[in-house]
């Protein structure tokens, strides 16, 4: 929420306001910091949720295999998102 409030969703001032998060707004260097830890730190948990199901057999049930399929989508399209939003250089061309 803090971010948002700051962020301004236009293509051509995108970085900019990324640029004046960073630097300009108190503390706001390192909310950016902790999001973006923060979202590695989610895929990581993802990951060993995974593994974990992998480990005890979860993935034979048919119902937890169509749900996790359609969190696994759900939370790509995030990311996806995620990562475009700031718009530089590897979000453009990653898009």
């Amino acid at each position: 929420l803090f971010l948002a409030m700051h962020y301004t969703a236009d293509i051509s001032t995108a970085f900019s306001s990324i640029a004046h998060i960073c630097r300009d707004v108190n503390y706001g260097w390192l909310i950016r910091n902790i999001h973006a830890n923060g979202a590695s730190f989610f895929f990581i948990c993802l990951y060993l949720h995974v593994a974990r199901g992998m480990y005890y057999g979860s993935y034979l049930q048919k119902e937890t295999w169509n749900i996790g399929v359609i969190l696994l989508l759900l939370t790509m399209m995030t990311a996806f998102v995620g990562y475009v939003l700031p718009w530089g250089q590897m979000s453009f061309w990653g898009a």
